[in-house]
């Protein structure tokens, strides 16, 4: 009598397609969560990360400037240009 367990409540595969869907949904939900919540995180440090190249990039451009490589009205194009 309670030796078949493929019946009521029993996990004997007989689940249905709304079952599987709902977990499927919650999967990927979970995954789309995820991606959100990194890119998220990821933008705040991608600015800093662009400012800091901006910095450099003036820096190496004033180095330019100070060894003679580059004369004044090409340094002061580059540096509108990076502004």
């Amino acid at each position: 009598m309670w030796g078949n367990m493929m019946g009521w409540g029993g996990y004997g595969g007989g689940g249905s397609l709304l079952g599987m869907g709902s977990m499927l949904l919650w999967w990927v939900l979970i995954i789309v969560a995820i991606v959100v919540l990194v890119r998220w995180l990821s933008s705040g440090s991608l600015g800093t990360w662009h400012e800091s190249s901006r910095d450099r990039s003036l820096t190496i451009l004033r180095e330019r400037y100070a060894r003679g490589e580059i004369d004044k009205s090409e340094f002061d194009a580059r540096r509108r240009d990076l502004a």
